[in-house]
């Protein structure tokens, strides 16, 4: 049955299409919020390192305060090992990110470089005096070369059996026989222990070449037993093409002791690095922001820590055992990935989504303004039916009852435009149909108008006699 009165607005439904708007947009913005609050986040990487009060332990706590202090993106959150050894068990079973380790050690399969902690030095001498009383052999000399440790005891500093095994490499690679050389290991805490033990005939130790540590016992043998003598590794290079975790190196002249020099002059040896490690899939971008921060906070912390002064960047040039991770090597030789060549991808997928989202929205629109555009196509229809009622008016009071309601047809039509319920071209077509019912409305009144002018002048000529001639 067609409508005769004005057609009601629909507040209630904008005011639920409002409310569903509000709510999605508010889950946008949320999920946005969160995900920039998530991106903002500073990545903590757990670094395994040991033991507790060790040169490596105190550089790594420094480190990792200096990364809190400057918030950086990347946080550390150190764990006390008993030792490197342990420290690198942990990096393989994936319970630690990174870890300090030596590079002769036993390491996961997967353990890639970030950087060198320190470079340790392998400083081998024997002493001017003779053997002791107890020595199972007399000294037959003085120990002048590594060739003359055959029979002889040398003292190792260092508990730890990669110092052994160290010892056993240069003696194998100077053609000597690694069994015919005894061995005795003493803790870093008995340097006089060591000192005084009448049954060594050398002594050796791995540090860096201003460690306390190897300088105290140089000075100790010396007052115990003589002047130190240095022994070359002749073959430091065919030992470091041999072995590929350890360097030849030059250990320079009065590095020890200044007067007089110890050594006198320089001496050859190899060198066995102390590493940051990091499993191969740490992801090339944490490893990069790792070893960018960790250079960047470097001469910092080397005002609290002096052995951070040791810290240097791995050799990407050769190939070295184990290999510099791709996150590292990307920043030495600035071959690293700009941001948009990271994240283009995600950039193209980021449009897609946007457009799909867009669609989305679009036909949600669409969904909750249906009762709208059936009201429009309803308005359309009711305008239609009143063309032909117009058509059909008898009087001018029926054509402007007809034009009231289609003025609050047009009223609720714009107000649904104004909220964007009514798209343009449902607007086209609603004009098109106004101007159809303006034609009829303006013919019928022509034609109202024209049968009342007939109506007044045919009185007229009745009333009016004939006049006859």
């Amino acid at each position: 049955m067609p409508r005769t009165g004005p057609v009601r607005s629909a507040p209630d439904r904008r005011q639920r299409r409002l409310l569903v708007l509000l709510a999605l947009g508010c889950a946008v913005f949320g999920a946005a919020a969160a995900a920039l609050f998530y991106v903002l986040q500073p990545e903590a990487l757990r670094i395994a390192v040991g033991p507790s009060g060790s040169d490596d332990h105190q550089v790594v706590q420094a480190i990792a305060e200096a990364f809190q202090e400057e918030s950086r993106t990347v946080r550390l959150s150190p764990i006390t090992t008993a030792g490197a050894a342990e420290s690198l068990g942990l990096l393989g079973a994936g319970k630690s990110d990174l870890a300090v380790g030596r590079g002769d050690l036993a390491m996961p399969v997967d353990a890639q470089t970030l950087a060198v902690l320190r470079k340790n030095y392998v400083v081998l001498w024997s002493t001017s005096g003779r053997a002791g009383k107890d020595s199972k052999k007399k000294s037959t000399g003085k120990i002048g070369e590594i060739a003359d440790l055959a029979g002889r005891k040398v003292g190792i500093i260092g508990r730890t059996g990669a110092n052994l095994a160290l010892l056993r490499t240069i003696l194998a690679g100077s053609g000597l026989d690694p069994d015919k050389v005894a061995t005795d290991q003493f803790g870093t805490e008995e340097i006089e222990k060591l000192a005084q033990d009448a049954t060594l005939d050398a002594y050796l130790a791995v540090g860096p070449l201003d460690s306390k540590i190897t300088a105290d016992a140089i000075a100790a043998t010396s007052r115990a037993r003589g002047a130190p003598k240095f022994l070359p590794v002749e073959t430091s290079e065919a030992i470091a093409l041999k072995h590929a975790r350890y360097e030849a190196e030059e250990i320079p002249g009065g590095v020890f002791n200044a007067k007089p020099a110890w050594p006198e002059d320089k001496v050859d040896t190899i060198s066995v690095n102390h590493l940051i490690l990091a499993r191969k899939e740490l992801s090339e971008a944490k490893a990069a922001a790792f070893y960018r921060q960790l250079f960047a906070v470097r001469d910092t912390i080397t005002q609290r820590v002096a052995g951070a002064a040791h810290i240097t960047k791995p050799e990407t040039e050769k190939e070295a055992e184990p290999s510099v991770h791709r996150g590292a090597a990307a920043v030495i030789n600035g071959t690293e990935r700009t941001f948009l060549d990271k994240y283009s991808d995600y950039f193209w997928f980021a449009l897609l989504l946007l457009s799909g989202i867009g669609s989305a929205a679009a036909w949600l629109r669409r969904y909750l303004n249906r009762d709208e555009r059936d009201d429009n196509t309803s308005h359309r229809t009711r305008i239609f039916a009143l063309v032909t009622e117009v058509r059909d008016a008898g009087s001018e009071q029926d054509l402007l009852t007809s034009q009231r309601e289609v003025d609050a047809i047009i009223g609720e039509t714009l107000r649904c435009y104004d909220d964007g319920t009514i798209e343009q071209e449902d607007l086209a077509a609603f004009g098109l149909v106004l101007e159809l019912f303006d034609h009829a409305v303006a013919e019928r009144r022509a034609t109202l108008q024209s049968g009342l002018a007939d109506q007044v002048v045919r009185p007229l000529s009745q009333v009016v006699p004939r006049r006859e001639f």
